[in-house]
């Protein structure tokens, strides 16, 4: 075994890091992608906004949840080590194929689109490009972030700080071009809709879509200087700016487009700008949300490669995956994996011209399976090792775990009616890390 094999990550994060990975993770394609589809199935805007709310504190839930796991069994792999812990090595090995093959890839996928769209609508690059302009600048993010993190963990933490404050900017914007047009005296651009949808189960697929991520914060746990508190705290603090953040953009979507303009509307982050500064502001928003892709898509490739790290690790360290490189922090051969299956996605995406819906349709299924069962194991865990110190304790026990474990396989079943056929294959894949976790044990035998 090598020396880059063998070394551990060091425990050199605090809490700043992590919150901002966390709130990196989060806010992204989902405030300015998703909140029009919501819209669209609720059509209500008290409705809405309660659906907004609901997301943030089931999500506050679940932060508890994971906090408990992350303090009590501190570990790279995040919650691919607590599952594994729970529900042993075989459901553990899938969930990371999971992460490594649909969940992560599949979100970086998601968010080249996003920052290919958005930033088609000031650049147009067809005339050089063609018509998969946007697939191909994706392509280009990926490859170009994955550069920057393979410098080494400080360089993609410290551009991670920039980012997040660049995406918590645009989203006080928003709430300041609403503050303008009530000052104003201005109405919202279209009135409500005649009749309102009521369609929950849909719009909780796209709300907590843009929710989604904040557990990917946990794969720091054994990096972290306080290992028993520090994670817990980057969740909570990390999940209550965020929830505080997507009412701010919901309320200022509603009172400048109104529940049918946000709804008919592809860009409402950017329409909100136009209507109240101007093109100027409208362009500048644009470069937000592109930034803000940016940032999650960094964040992806400083957590997700963990995973594949640790479960490569705990099946085979010889592999290429396991090897930590010490020098510079990063498991290096995790991130070009990452990347390589992404860039495939990539080309998926654009092969079929479903681009970011593609991807929701591909990964959301799987990532609500395992969520339901990262919930359970709050429960699992304590039956089977009640000696296991653990310095924070989900309250109200096990109601709130039972509660989020509830909620998360509710949009499971919400997310399989709705994609329908990109549920399918998000399973075909899943099944592939099946066969691959079956051949494992038959050689090994």
């Amino acid at each position: 075994m090598t020396a880059t094999s063998s070394a551990q990550p060091e425990r050199r994060l605090d809490v700043q890091h992590a919150g901002a990975l966390c709130v990196g993770m989060v806010i992204g394609a989902g405030i300015f992608k998703t909140s029009p589809m919501a819209a669209q199935a609720l059509g209500d805007p008290t409705q809405l906004l309660l659906a907004w709310a609901l997301g943030g504190v089931l999500s506050l839930i679940g932060g508890l949840c994971f906090a408990e796991l992350a303090a009590a069994f501190p570990d790279t792999g995040g919650d691919y080590h607590f599952l594994r812990r729970a529900y042993g090595h075989r459901l553990g090995f899938l969930f990371a194929w999971s992460r490594f093959a649909v969940i992560h890839t599949g979100s970086m996928a998601l968010l080249g689109f996003v920052f290919g769209d958005y930033l088609a609508q000031v650049v147009d690059l067809t005339p050089w490009l063609g018509p998969h302009a946007s697939a191909l600048m994706a392509a280009g993010l990926i490859v170009g972030l994955t550069a920057l993190n393979l410098l080494g963990v400080r360089v993609g933490l410290g551009t991670q700080l920039g980012l997040s404050a660049a995406v918590l900017l645009g989203l006080l914007l928003l709430g300041l071009g609403a503050g303008a047009q009530v000052l104003a005296g201005h109405a919202p651009a279209t009135p409500p809709p005649a009749v309102p949808g009521t369609d929950w189960g849909l719009a909780l697929v796209f709300v907590f879509l843009a929710y989604g991520g904040w557990s990917d914060a946990a794969t720091l746990s054994a990096e972290m200087r306080d290992p028993q508190r520090g994670i817990p705290r980057a969740l909570l603090l990390g999940l209550g700016l965020v929830m505080g953040l997507y009412l701010l953009a919901n309320w200022a979507y509603l009172r400048v487009l109104g529940v049918a303009g946000l709804a008919a509307s592809d860009a409402p982050a950017a329409d909100l700008m136009r209507i109240a500064f101007g093109r100027g502001a409208e362009l500048l928003m644009v470069g937000v949300v592109t930034l803000t892709a940016l940032s999650v898509m960094n964040a992806l490739l400083i957590a997700g490669p963990r995973t594949t790290y640790a479960a490569a690790r705990d099946l085979a360290t010889e592999w290429h995956l396991a090897r930590w490189n010490h020098a510079r922090g990063t498991p290096t051969g995790a991130v070009l994996a990452t990347a390589g299956v992404a860039l495939a996605l990539v080309a998926f995406g654009a092969f079929t011209r479903g681009g970011f819906s593609t991807m929701v349709d591909y990964l959301s299924p799987v990532y609500w399976f395992f969520m339901t069962l990262s919930a359970l194991a709050v429960i699992v865990l304590r039956r089977r090792e009640p000696e296991v110190p653990r310095p924070v304790r989900v309250p109200l026990y096990p109601w709130l775990p039972l509660l989020f474990a509830g909620s998360s396989a509710y949009v499971l079943w919400s997310s399989v009616v709705y994609v329908k056929a990109g549920a399918v294959v998000g399973v075909v894949v899943l099944a592939v890390g099946a066969l691959l976790l079956w051949g494992h044990g038959r050689r090994s035998r």
